[in-house]
């Protein structure tokens, strides 16, 4: 049984997430909300946003941090490029990390960790860069551990991402094409060691092809694994 410690995880979907706290405080991951054809309408507009996190820079992931950081002012974890870009645009309270840190945001530790990817940041008609594409361990209240992939293939050193953070929560991409498919994601949950796992990054568009029930159907032989098929707008608490 996964232990929430007070805290509940909704899904705002494709790979958009809204951490909240027991004490009222919201982390949101891969802020894409309006355009996001998954993302319910009445969470376009989110009412308290005190951290924003970004694995990288695809538009998918990063298409409403700036209306996000305008209207409430939160403090932002992303790579050094993607801070800089938004240091460009005039926003403030910039956490800027690389690959292997661990920063302490109001309690909460943050780790940037890798992905097999790209991370392009489209503006004004040009693509930026937007530095290396990344994951991250996010070390919430209660001792819960989570690991948002970000975009990324299966790759070997995820193990180190195992002994190292001891993720208990991991969100992965199941979509193929762009990211894992249900066979490298069902590999990627035995390198890591995970025994709960919110599929993400499937069924946006049509070439997102990857399904839960395919990736149930790849784990069917480990143990004690529950896949938390979660529709956006529904939560885990």
């Amino acid at each position: 049984m996964l232990r929430m410690g007070g805290n509940t995880v909704t899904y705002l979907g494709h790979a958009t997430f809204l951490l909240t706290l027991d004490n009222g405080k919201t982390i949101l991951i891969d802020p894409w909300l309006a355009g996001n054809p998954s993302c319910p309408p009445a969470l376009h507009k989110l009412p308290r946003v005190d951290i924003v996190a970004a694995t990288h820079g695809h538009g998918d992931h990063i298409g409403s941090l700036l209306e996000v950081a305008r209207e409430h002012q939160p403090k932002i974890v992303a790579n050094y490029e993607i801070c800089l870009w938004l240091g460009s645009k005039g926003i403030k309270n910039l956490c800027p990390m690389g690959k292997g840190g661990t920063q302490t945001i109001d309690g909460l530790a943050f780790t940037m960790v890798n992905a097999l990817h790209t991370s392009g940041i489209e503006d004004d008609g040009k693509v930026i860069y937007g530095g290396e594409p990344a994951g991250l361990v996010i070390g919430l209240p209660g001792g819960l551990s989570l690991y948002h992939a970000g975009d990324t293939s299966v790759f070997g050193d995820m193990r180190l991402i195992a002994e190292l953070y001891k993720p208990e929560l991991a969100c992965l991409p199941i979509g193929d094409l762009f990211t894992m498919g249900p066979r490298e994601a069902a590999l990627a949950i035995k390198f890591l060691g995970v025994h709960h796992v919110i599929p993400m990054h499937y069924g946006t568009f049509p070439g997102l092809t990857g399904t839960p029930e395919e990736l149930r159907k790849m784990t069917h032989d480990i143990a004690g694994l529950e896949i938390h098929a979660l529709k956006p707008g529904e939560s885990l608490k």
